[in-house]
């Protein structure tokens, strides 16, 4: 006999859901990338709700850990991949990120997903395009650059210059060696100073990026990482000759609310959550100096 006090079991109905109310889903997999940054992998429970959720590169997700409060976070697999789960990768830095990681297998999160504008894609194709990526900033650009992969054909050459502090401090491993093997695509990863059997390149991310020399002709850059790495990367991309149309970031780190009703992303009169959180650097000069 049925529980009558059971909890129903949500559905997905398009068009029709409450932005505050997040879907519930099950934790599958934890995966701890380096000493403060894991990634979660979810699949949203209630018949046909996983399937038919659907997101575009660069929308983002809030994450609610029941009782304790919810952060905003890039979804960081592409929706090429959702067949098994969406993934989402966080750095503990407070209350609500040291909560979620101490969440394991099988335990119950809330998501509202998915927020905000995406990756222009489809304006990019039959361009090449090279992402610069530092530390836990490499999320954001996962989802694009394996969407990417998975229609290699629509677009050029695909570049990538990863980086961090050290080599315990990159994220992805799985997805880095398999990056490095693959022929259609140029991986160069970095580190700040030499470190024992490290094979690859040394030197911060804009000197290392200067070094490569991409051409602008034709070509897209993508970057996201701390801000003074973007401070750098934008110098470095300007003498190697990249307008500022040609140059994509994210800045989901702003969003709050997730959709426009508390006012603290906002720049200027844009909202990071409903404007963003992709944004070109043309635009980006267009806003006040507030970043």
């Amino acid at each position: 006999m049925a529980n009558e006090n059971a909890t129903p079991t949500p559905t997905y109905e398009p068009g029709t859901r409450n932005p505050y109310m997040p879907y519930v889903a099950t934790v599958v997999e934890v995966v701890t990338e380096t000493h403060n940054i894991k990634t979660f992998r979810l699949r949203l429970d209630g018949e046909g709700v996983h399937e038919a959720f659907d997101h575009k590169p660069g929308q983002t997700g809030q994450l609610s850990v029941f009782g304790v409060g919810e952060s905003t976070f890039v979804i960081n697999s592409p929706p090429t991949r959702k067949d098994k789960y969406i993934q989402f990768s966080c750095m503990r830095a407070g209350e609500v990120t040291t909560a979620l990681h101490g969440l394991q297998a099988g335990d119950k999160i809330g998501v509202r997903a998915p927020m905000g504008n995406s990756f222009d894609y489809d304006a990019m194709k039959g361009k090449d395009i090279f992402f610069i990526g530092g530390g836990i900033g490499m999320a954001p650009m996962r989802t694009l650059l394996l969407y990417m992969l998975d229609n290699r054909k629509d677009y050029g050459k695909i570049s990538l210059l990863y980086g961090a502090k050290s080599p315990e401090d990159l994220s992805f491993a799985e997805d880095r060696e398999d990056w490095l093997k693959r022929d259609d695509m140029n991986t160069y990863l970095t580190i700040d100073k030499e470190a024992p059997g490290w094979e690859h390149k040394v030197g911060l991310i804009p000197h290392v990026l200067e070094a490569i020399g991409p051409s602008p002709e034709n070509c897209v850059a993508i970057t996201c990482g701390p801000p003074i790495m973007i401070k750098f990367v934008l110098q470095a991309l300007n003498k190697l000759g990249f307008k500022p149309d040609q140059i994509v970031t994210t800045l989901e780190k702003r969003m709050k609310c997730g959709i426009g009703i508390c006012g603290r992303c906002n720049i200027g009169g844009k909202y990071v959550c409903i404007d963003g959180p992709v944004f070109t650097f043309e635009q980006l000069s267009q806003m006040p100096n507030e970043l």
